[in-house]
């Protein structure tokens, strides 16, 4: 970055920065600041925050994590900020009710995970990796009323979320507003040029802006990029719902996860998760939107590029080769993992009950759900009854289409 920068290079810099957002605020100011900053061979710092409100990530949350890879790819300084400090505050954006308080130990087992799974995505040496209790927690309470003083409440109730729980008398508690606050301030503790997030995040991006003024930064630029649909096709992808492809999940079970989405999906998450890296398949996903192509090899080809960038090729192909033969062909996986229960008396042990202990399920009311639906089965044979009984034995449980294990029940000693 050391040369004199063309207009070429700022506009190429420019168009990927750009590349399938929802928005650019601050656009001008980007644009003076990174030539700038080419001229000097300074890089921009780049930032971008994840509460640890769950230990996992989802492909949702690797559409942004794919804009920061893009912004390293340039040169510039990306910076992940794990919010162990924000996320026992709990983030308002988008929510009809307060959320559930996290305990420092929840947030803490939640935080140990992310880093890793970041790692999947970008080369987590060159990532700059802040956790923003480092400096909220030691701020003083002196310093958090002049934070707040910067702001007004009726700002703050025009945000869409806070505005309609207000309208319907829905309570808002005082520490939810404390959450945009400390968001912007993240930005101004790490001098943030840019910050990336999701549509839904978008005033808490836009309030940084005018808090980094307050303190006598510079504002960042913010870039919105829009919000992945779940395996649904309703609701906003989020473990919470059971609509969510995991970033930690087996090449198997994000392989089927993917062939299991409405077809009807299949060009909006190409064209959400693409980044620009897929641009040779463009044309089929764009003609499919169109209502031109077959659909089974389309999805195919989706659900390879998606285990691929999070597994490697060889496990894309082992994840095509486990959907043929587990589902296409109704077999069962030869590398069905097995699992030892023990029973605390005698008393038989209710299949949901086995199934939350074998950790195969988002939630028990998942688990009631897929056995009403017919998606659980033992022994190969259909699953009616959550209560059903089972006593010291083996037994081979599927739950939906792909997930397979091998349980042996002991009574207790």
């Amino acid at each position: 970055m050391g040369q004199r920068p063309s207009g070429a290079d700022l506009d190429r810099q420019l168009e990927v920065m750009r590349e399938g957002s929802v928005e650019v605020y601050g656009e001008a100011e980007l644009r003076e600041t990174l030539a700038s900053r080419l001229e000097q061979g300074r890089p921009l710092r780049v930032k971008l925050g994840m509460d640890p409100s769950s230990p996992d990530l989802h492909l949702g949350h690797t559409v942004v994590l794919m804009k920061l890879k893009r912004f390293m790819e340039l040169g510039h300084t990306a910076i992940f900020l794990v919010g162990d400090f924000t996320a026992r505050i709990g983030d308002p954006s988008g929510k009809k009710k307060t959320r559930p308080a996290l305990d420092e130990d929840q947030v803490r087992a939640n935080a140990a995970t992310y880093v890793d799974q970041v790692g999947q995505i970008l080369d987590i040496e060159k990532v700059e990796v802040r956790f923003n209790d480092e400096w909220m927690g030691a701020m003083s309470s002196g310093d958090m009323v002049r934070l707040c003083s910067k702001y007004t409440v009726a700002r703050l109730l025009e945000r869409d979320d806070f505005a309609k729980r207000f309208a319907a008398g829905v309570p808002i508690f005082a520490h939810e507003f404390l959450y945009p606050f400390v968001q912007a301030y993240d930005s101004v503790a790490l001098e943030a040029d840019v910050e990336l997030g999701g549509s839904d995040q978008t005033f808490n991006l836009l309030m940084a802006r005018e808090i980094q003024r307050d303190y006598g930064q510079a504002p960042q630029a913010v870039i919105t990029h829009p919000l992945l649909v779940g395996t649904d096709g309703t609701e906003k992808m989020s473990k919470s719902l059971g609509n969510s492809i995991g970033v930690r999940d087996s090449p198997e079970e994000m392989y089927g996860k993917v062939m299991s989405i409405p077809d009807s999906l299949m060009p909006t998450y190409f064209k959400v998760l693409s980044t620009g890296e897929w641009e040779a398949d463009a044309p089929a996903f764009s003609a499919f939107g169109r209502g031109e192509g077959e659909p089974m090899g389309l999805k195919h080809r989706l659900a390879g590029l998606i285990v691929e960038r999070l597994h490697g090729p060889e496990a894309a192909k082992a994840g095509a080769a486990h959907f043929r033969r587990v589902v296409q062909e109704k077999g069962v996986p030869d590398d069905v993992p097995e699992q030892e229960l023990v029973l605390a008396d005698s008393t038989p042990l209710a299949l949901l009950d086995a199934l939350d202990r074998l950790k195969m399920l988002a939630s028990r009311s998942e688990g009631r759900r897929l056995i009403e639906q017919g998606g659980v089965s033992v022994d190969g044979a259909r699953a009616n009854d959550a209560h059903e009984p089972l006593s010291p034995g083996s037994y081979l449980i599927r739950v939906g289409k792909r997930r397979y294990v091998r349980l042996r029940l002991r009574g207790a000693e």
